[in-house]
């Protein structure tokens, strides 16, 4: 029962604050506009500005870890090539491109954060586990939907380097480089400073995860095909029940072993559909997968995070 609560406390704060980005949708309080603005402004300020805050006031030395970084994308890597194959056993090779990208781009940033600043009151090894898979997801994304394009043209140069200046300047990528520059040169973090960062950081968590509940649509989570249903299989229980294993055997315990669960098996990020949109997909294979994950990651991770902590690894 204790390790059932602690999934349970890990866990439903997290999908009550998106239920509640959901009521106000329906309510009218936040409407599809005004969620996409919300996603954007989470990405751009106060989610660098919580990694920069964290590990700014840290030692660089304790915090760099570059097994678990090598592990994280590893892993990922492993993960879009499962992927990759079992796209093969649709008949239908227009949605390949769609099916790899939904199987494995997790909301590895926004939940990732969110689930170990609540069960340990910081970021923890998320920085870390981004800075291994999400320049790595972005990539992948690139030249899988792009390979396995409805018309097969190939990869544009200029979609190319524009995604790789998106990498870049992502701006959770630069508060991370940031926060551990800060960390490296031992700047010292005043009172004012750091009260300023802490404030615009921990707004991060609860804006992020109503904007990812107002965007859902219950219609289509359950309006979808087989690919989605089998996109979302792999992506909150087959690679976690493939990769934990060897995660464990690495040895990587507590903050480490949430990081690696979230990329592993949180749901697939909302940012996946409107890539596969814009590069020339029909999307309606992504839509589903997001809609799918976010609804029946609940139970999922909290399964596994109930499993982890029965075993005393967390």
């Amino acid at each position: 029962m204790e390790n059932l609560m602690f999934s349970l406390n890990a866990t439903v704060p997290i999908f009550l604050l998106m239920l509640l980005g959901l009521l106000f949708r329906k309510l009218g309080w936040i409407d599809e506009e005004f969620a996409a603005k919300l996603n954007k402004f989470v990405f751009l300020v106060p989610l660098p500005v919580l990694l920069f805050g964290d590990l700014a006031t840290v030692d660089f030395s304790e915090v760099w870890n570059p097994k678990f970084v090598l592990f994280c994308f590893a892993a990922t890597f492993l993960c879009i090539g499962i992927a990759a194959l079992c796209s093969l056993a649709w008949k239908d090779r227009s949605i390949q491109g769609e099916f790899i990208q939904a199987s494995y781009r997790s909301s590895a940033a926004l939940l990732g954060i969110a689930f170990i600043q609540n069960i340990y009151g910081n970021a923890g090894m998320a920085p870390l586990m981004i800075i291994g898979s999400v320049p790595l997801y972005n990539v992948m994304a690139v030249v899988v939907l792009s390979c396995f394009k409805p018309e097969r043209k190939g990869m544009e140069r200029k979609l190319v380097i524009r995604t790789l200046k998106g990498i870049v300047t992502n701006p959770i990528i630069l508060g991370i480089l940031a926060g551990l520059l800060w960390s490296v040169l031992k700047l010292p973090m005043p009172e004012i400073l750091d009260k300023t960062v802490s404030n615009i950081g921990n707004m991060a968590t609860p804006l992020g995860l109503m904007a990812m509940g107002a965007t859902f649509d219950l219609k289509k989570a359950f309006g979808t095909a087989k690919p989605a249903v089998a996109a979302a299989f792999l992506k909150l229980v087959g690679f976690a029940a493939m990769f934990l294993p060897a995660a464990i055997s690495f040895g990587f315990r507590r903050e480490e072993l949430v990081a690696i669960l979230i990329m592993l098996g949180s749901a697939t990020t909302v940012s996946s559909y409107v890539m596969a949109k814009n590069m020339g997909h029909e999307g309606i294979l992504s839509s589903s997968t997001v809609m799918l994950t976010t609804l029946f990651s609940a139970f999922t991770v909290t399964g596994w995070l109930y499993l982890l902590r029965s075993m005393g690894l967390i």
